[in-house]
């Protein structure tokens, strides 16, 4: 039996273009170990653990004339070095180098040709530091359970033992006539499939949305908040093919205090940084910025979902559910823009289905960017004229992680825009840090290394009024 596309993954397929790719990317820095770690040892290391993630030796097959959804078949072709890439920056490359480089990487769509996902090596990095970039398909990460490329490398020891090597025999890719055959004998069984496969086909933007309507929970309260008009400003531009990407840090100690001292959660914190910078930012740019303005935020949200079995670890499974809010951008005092977004927030924590950031931790491996991946997802199902940006904040592992014995130092998110956004904000906190991605639209954001700087400045704020 055909090992379909969903129909939602399918419509991300449909509807990426040039200037909108659908994939979720990372990056993570490392230092070198005294052992050493080059292209080589990289190649090593992924071949040996592809055998966990067997999604990413298979490639997306379109059936002729869109009878069906596309399938997932094996590469036979497949070559490990054309998607694991080498790339050098020059020596001591810095990190404003890196950033310039990763734009320009995340901006290339992925070859539809070949298994949706790349991973970069990049060398040169001052400190004796190197990188690793990471793209990935949206349609490649469709569940809790997927895993992105980037999670099967890192292990909790710089040690982990030999490995045993596992062969890989390819299924052979299906012809054109079975492709076809097989779609004919699925509309026999379920003609309605038929009607969704023309309205894919036709690239229906409201089918999409209608789906998205079916998979995502919590559609009543976000409806509520999509009713309200949301302010139009420099966010919502029609964007271009390049990206700029900029970065910012934090403590999660220092998140913790604010939480401690004002309430709330510390994701309530984080979007409270986010509306102080985004105030900074609408002020330095000469934006009319009165008391009442607001911007509304897609915050992707894990909650649990009964259905689904219990993880390894004992907990219920999870999902992402889209969820829209206001940040008070207008208002001057960091206190209460945090207070009004945990008064905001609230209501869904105390529907007791969220998940709370040491459950979501203890799915298993590095979970972040699949987590971002998901959230992503939830938010490119809707229009995106009901809000102005999308923030996805992803609670990491607390402990040190190493990939071939190299110590991951920091891990910033890259989630992709979605049409008419000019920046996007993944958030995910790694060993006692946490880490800013801003991924941006070159000719709409050519600030965004200010907007970074401002989130820093946003948390100094938050933190200067917590009693010593």
């Amino acid at each position: 039996m055909a090992n379909r596309l969903s129909a939602l993954d399918a419509s991300l397929l449909y509807l990426e273009d040039a200037t909108t790719p659908m994939h979720i990317g990372g990056v993570a820095v490392f230092r070198r170990p005294r052992s050493g770690f080059d292209y080589e040892r990289l190649v090593e290391l992924i071949e040996r653990r592809l055998a966990l993630v067997p999604r990413y030796r298979q490639k997306v097959a379109t059936v002729p004339g869109r009878l069906a959804r596309p399938v997932w078949t094996d590469d036979g072709n497949f070559d490990i070095t054309h998607h694991v890439r080498l790339s050098a920056l020059p020596r001591p490359g810095t990190d404003e180098q890196l950033n310039e480089l990763v734009a320009r990487l995340m901006s290339r769509p992925l070859d539809h040709s070949r298994p949706l996902w790349e991973l970069y090596l990049v060398e040169g990095l001052a400190r004796n530091r190197f990188a690793l970039v990471t793209k990935t398909h949206h349609a490649m990460v469709d569940g809790i359970g997927a895993i992105e490329i980037g999670q099967v490398i890192l292990d909790v020891t710089a040690n982990p033992g030999a490995e045993p090597q596992r062969l890989w025999m390819p299924e052979p890719e299906p012809s054109q006539l079975r492709l076809v055959t097989d779609a004919v004998s699925e509309v026999v069984r379920q003609p309605g499939e038929l009607i969704e496969n023309v309205r894919s086909a036709a690239d229906d933007v409201a089918s999409v949305v209608q789906k998205a309507f079916g998979v995502l929970s919590g559609v009543t309260d976000l409806l509520t908040t999509a009713v309200r008009p949301t302010h139009h400003g420099p966010l919502n531009v029609r964007v271009s093919r390049a990206r700029r990407f900029a970065v910012a840090r934090a403590q999660l100690a220092d998140l913790k205090k604010v939480r401690t001292t004002h309430g709330g959660s510390v994701n309530d914190v984080v979007l409270a940084v986010v509306a102080g910078a985004l105030r900074s930012w609408l002020l330095s740019r000469g934006e009319v910025v009165t008391s009442h303005t607001t911007l509304r935020a897609m915050a992707p949200l894990s909650v649990r979902d009964e259905e689904t079995t219990n993880t390894p670890a004992g907990m219920v499974g999870s999902k992402v559910t889209a969820n829209l809010i206001d940040l008070p951008v207008g208002e001057p005092s960091p206190v209460v823009r945090l207070n009004q977004i945990s008064h905001a927030m609230r209501a869904h924590a105390d529907s007791g289905q969220s998940v709370a950031a040491d459950a979501l931790v203890r799915l298993g491996g590095f979970a972040p960017p699949t987590l971002h991946a998901l959230g992503a997802r939830a938010a490119s199902s809707f229009s995106q004229r009901i809000f102005n940006i999308l923030v996805t904040n992803v609670p990491g592992p607390q402990v040190a992680l190493y990939a071939a014995g190299a110590k991951m130092l920091e891990i910033f998110p890259v989630v992709p825009l979605a049409r008419n956004q000019a920046v996007s904000i993944g958030v995910t906190s790694y060993d006692g840090g946490v880490y800013f991605g801003l991924n941006a639209d070159r000719d709409a954001m050519p600030d965004v290394d200010n907007l970074g700087r401002m989130v820093e400045e946003s948390v100094e704020e938050l933190l200067a009024t917590v009693a010593l």
